[in-house]
């Protein structure tokens, strides 16, 4: 048998988009002789779609797509993804009962399975943890085999296929049904129980560092141990939740009965990739050499940043540029993506931007070789101050009047709303494109930001990346996209500060409040654990002696920074307060951020505006350590 392995890129939200591509390589399959072709998981709704899963006219359309998918079924075997409704039934939430289905078509008709009641495969692992959401919208086969009041087990069965006179037994399943280590549960073991000649596992599985390996473990000990090869089928794209978007990395693969991968198609490439289902077993593992972590990074963000760019049609980019690393690193990433010529770097000093990171602005944007200006803020950051101090408020009860005083504070804060409200806003109207948003992940976890100034823009490319990530994603660029110094060295080597006051005075050595290399890591323990840290946790470790093995920064690093109990625990309780305090609100008014890691912000970690809490273990920790 002839295999067709269909990376399709999926555009979310548009049927029939995804149908016309999946006809085209129908056809194309055809032409080349092959007897089955596997498409991913919802290939022609999409998976990340919010509450457009409520839409009637919507769902019935996606069925009319799937019908013209059927119909093409004449010469050729297809599996792929859709929304199944039984509109004579009930979900959870009242609406016609929904399925995240796995249909077989030949002949021009559906193919049943064995012992399902419908003619398709019904998702059993419904994941509702980071972007998924399925339980929302979705009846799983367990829920449907309790209303039926049988066996799970006995529901899940293959689809028999006669391709050239012979008959073939497929397992196929969705998705989350492949991740077995997750639950106490595992689908493909009941189906390899009633006989498979091989397993289809068909996917919509956003890209997250690291995720490949664990899958790769994981498809290939259930290919071994069922004892058949198994093919895996994802999409490629960029799908979002609006606060978050995630990049599709297909890297569909075939896996081997003796577990280990023999072939497996590229990175966020769509195309068409052939096998002879009866040469899987005797084909050699592909070993291909690991690439570096931020490699994978450059890749996922590239991606995400272009496939967004096209989807919402902006061809043009401004970027405020401080001379700092976060906004350089930007203006590089989105000038490889976009070109020069669609690009402008907007340069915004105050009486508190020294020359060299006015001159390292200049010679960033000399290097990328694409537009520049100089937009000096001073005069409307005074003007402001100056009609804050001077024009009258009047309390209209007495008709008595007192003007407003600003602080240090509110004018840092005027100048970073300036910068962003007022001059990039107003710029990226006149070019015609968007302001991008510079922050990482650090500035992000604990709000060090300004709402409507610096944490404004259309998208955060950065937010899901470490201050360390930052700096080694410019070294890559420098040494293997651009091949030469485009980022300078001297902002790779500056402090990092936001330059608002005197006390930020790069030129003296002051910079953020933020010590990168410890609070990177502090930050990341709050958000990206499986099991999040408190600091109940962080001053347990800390006074067992374990915080750095247990966070993974630098050894000794704490001691160095904090060199009694007193200061770490007052640092702890600052960023503490800010993440669960303030920070939640600018998160919550963020623009989007691209996805990455094992959580980003957005949709990905969801959070409520609960006000800061410590708990009776972090007191009692904190008591006993202060004593």
């Amino acid at each position: 048998m002839k295999i067709a392995v269909a990376q399709l890129r999926v555009i979310p939200g548009h049927p029939d988009e995804n149908t016309k591509k999946m006809l085209e390589m129908i056809r194309d399959a055809k032409k080349n002789s092959a007897h089955l072709i596997v498409f991913p998981e919802m290939s022609i709704p999409g998976y990340l779609l919010g509450d457009t899963w409520e839409q009637t006219a919507f769902i019935k359309d996606c069925e009319e797509c799937g019908q013209d998918i059927i119909e093409a079924s004449k010469d050729i075997a297809i599996i792929f993804g859709n929304v199944a409704v039984d509109w004579n039934k009930k979900n959870t939430d009242g609406r016609p009962r929904k399925f995240n289905a796995l249909f077989t078509a030949h002949h021009g008709k559906l193919v049943a399975p064995d012992n399902m009641p419908y003619p398709f495969v019904i998702k059993t692992l419904m994941p509702n943890y980071r972007e998924f959401d399925d339980t929302r919208h979705f009846y799983s086969l367990k829920q449907l085999a309790e209303e039926k009041n049988v066996n799970v087990n006995d529901l899940i069965s293959p689809v028999r296929l006669e391709i050239n006179g012979k008959m073939y037994s497929i397992g196929g399943f969705l998705c989350e049904d492949g991740w077995s280590d997750n639950y106490n549960y595992a689908p493909i073991d009941f189906l390899e129980e009633k006989g498979v000649d091989f397993f289809v596992n068909i996917s919509s599985s956003p890209y997250t560092l690291g995720k490949n390996r664990k899958r790769h473990a994981i498809f290939g000990q259930q290919a071994k141990e069922n004892g058949a090869p198994l093919i895996y089928v994802n999409n490629t794209g960029t799908q979002n939740n609006g606060k978050t978007v995630y990049t599709f990395d297909g890297s569909s693969t075939i896996y081997s009965s003796k577990g280990y991968a023999v072939d497996r198609m590229d990175k966020y490439v769509e195309g068409i990739h052939y096998v002879e289902l009866e040469n899987i077993d005797t084909m050699p593992e592909i070993k291909k050499e690991p690439k570096p972590e931020i490699a994978n990074i450059f890749g996922s963000l590239s991606y995400a940043v272009k496939s967004f760019l096209d989807d919402i049609h902006m061809k043009k980019v401004v970027i405020g540029v401080s001379g700092g690393i976060d906004s350089a690193v930007a203006a590089a990433l989105y000038t490889n993506i976009l070109g020069p010529e669609n690009v402008l770097l907007v340069n915004m000093p105050s009486v508190y931007n020294s020359e060299t990171t006015k001159g390292l602005a200049q010679q960033l944007a000399e290097n990328l070789g694409c537009h520049y200006m100089i937009m000096p803020i001073q005069d409307s950051v005074d003007h402001t101050i100056k009609q804050l101090e001077t024009i009258p408020v009047t309390f209209m009860k007495d008709k008595s009047t007192q003007t407003l005083q600003v602080s240090s504070f509110v004018a840092e804060n005027i100048q970073a709303r300036d910068r962003s409200a007022r001059i990039l806003a107003g710029i990226a109207a006149a070019f015609g494109g968007g302001f991008t948003c510079n922050a990482n992940k650090a500035e992000t976890t604990v709000g060090y930001s300004t709402l409507y100034g610096d944490q404004s823009g259309f998208l955060c490319a950065l937010a899901d990346l470490w201050k360390f990530q930052i700096y080694e994603l410019a070294r890559y660029m420098n040494k293997e996209v651009y091949g030469r110094e485009v980022v300078p060295q001297a902002t790779i080597d500056i402090v990092p500060s936001a330059e608002l006051s005197t006390a930020q005075n790069v030129d003296e050595g002051k910079g953020d409040p933020i010590k990168y290399p410890y609070h990177d890591y502090l930050f990341r323990s709050f958000i990206e654990r499986w099991e999040k840290a408190t600091p109940a946790d962080i001053l347990r470790w800390y006074r067992d002696g374990m915080l750095e093995e247990k966070i993974g920064c630098e050894k000794g690093i704490v001691k160095k920074i904090f060199p009694t109990h007193k200061e770490f625990i007052e640092d702890l309780e600052r960023w503490w307060t800010q993440f669960t305090g303030m920070a939640v609100a600018k998160r919550i008014q963020a623009p989007p951020i691209v996805a990455v890691s094992r959580r980003a912000y957005g949709f990905d970690h969801r959070e409520a505006q609960n006000g800061v809490y410590f708990t009776r273990q972090y007191r009692r920790i904190k008591e006993e350590l202060l004593k």
